[in-house]
């Protein structure tokens, strides 16, 4: 049941491993972001270049103020999440040194996917969430996609196949767009929403590129 796995996931999250998770965009891997530990697992675990921040996840809005300098309207956020966007904004200190220690910067995630947000609610600090695969590999839209990962994960919820399996669109992963300065954005990645989130950020709040 649901609630089991919920229960199951969070468990496994408080005892220090890592969980494949299904959000909105693909597969991750979640870990405790306060848990230097975990943290460094979920490097080893990708073999992922130590220098490539890791985005935290949240179940609401409300949480993002806890870790979070935010200089948008709150009324942007909740236009933009939860949804398949990263939002980078500049860190508080509430956040775990050792989470990213090379950037004052934090990308957040509030997948629109309500196991992702039962599970995040149910734990008690934000959860480190990176894609379910090796670095620089493709990103993987059913549990079977990630076989090589499995033996290192604590628990692996397989929530079935994410989007079209056979679309490339479905593997684009989350748009990531920087609004750490004020009155700007600055696209990271383009992702798989690329031209609503735009949309609202120049037409809604008149926002610009940062490169103009």
């Amino acid at each position: 049941g649901w609630r089991e796995a919920v229960a199951a996931a969070a468990g496994a999250l408080q005892a220090g491993g890592l969980v494949a998770v299904p959000t909105d965009t693909v597969y991750g891997v979640a870990c405790l972001a306060q848990d230097s530990a975990a943290v460094r697992g979920i490097y080893s675990l990708k073999g992922r270049n130590g220098d490539k921040p890791l985005a935290i996840c949240l179940g609401d809005v409300e949480r993002l103020y806890r870790y979070c300098h935010v200089d948008v309207p709150d009324e942007l956020l909740r236009d933009l999440l939860p949804g398949p966007v990263t939002l980078v904004l500049r860190r508080s200190e509430e956040l775990n040194k050792d989470l990213n220690p090379f950037t004052s910067l934090v990308g957040v995630r509030i997948p629109n996917h309500p196991f992702m947000r039962d599970l995040a609610r149910a734990c008690s600090g934000p959860l480190a969430l990176t894609s379910a695969n090796i670095s620089s590999q493709g990103s993987t839209l059913t549990v079977s996609e990630f076989q090589d990962l499995w033996p290192q994960l604590s628990l692996i919820i397989d929530g079935g196949p994410i989007g079209d399996i056979q679309s490339p669109e479905c593997r684009l992963g989350s748009t990531v767009v920087d609004l750490s300065v004020v009155g700007k954005f600055s696209i990271i990645r383009p992702g798989c929403a690329l031209t609503p989130t735009v949309e609202i950020l120049r037409q809604k709040y008149g926002l610009v590129p940062e490169s103009s």
